[in-house]
């Protein structure tokens, strides 16, 4: 996503990350890996678990993609890492 981030901002997308660390640490992770997008922190994996984003053991999330609309609802749910192309083709549908 950090990559393909003005493929989402020029459909008026707002991408941010989940991740489990506490919010304090999220800034020097952030620099470290160039994240254009903020972090959201999810020590209990309460979000992850809503949107099935947790690893098998349930105990770390997994890499994936929601896409979800002002509304809250879920438009594209993918585990993984699929291309900005990939996710968009959703909103055509």
């Amino acid at each position: 996503m950090r990559d393909e981030i003005r493929i989402y901002n020029s459909h008026d997308i707002q991408p941010f990350g989940v991740n489990p660390a506490p919010v304090q640490s999220h800034h020097a992770y952030a620099a470290k890996l160039g994240l254009p997008f903020p972090l959201l922190s999810d020590p209990g994996l309460l979000i992850s678990r809503a949107y099935g984003s947790l690893k098998p053991d349930g105990k770390g999330i997994a890499r994936s993609v929601c896409l979800v609309d002002r509304n809250g609802l879920v438009l594209y749910s993918q585990a993984g890492a699929p291309g900005a192309d990939i996710v968009l083709e959703s909103l055509r549908s």
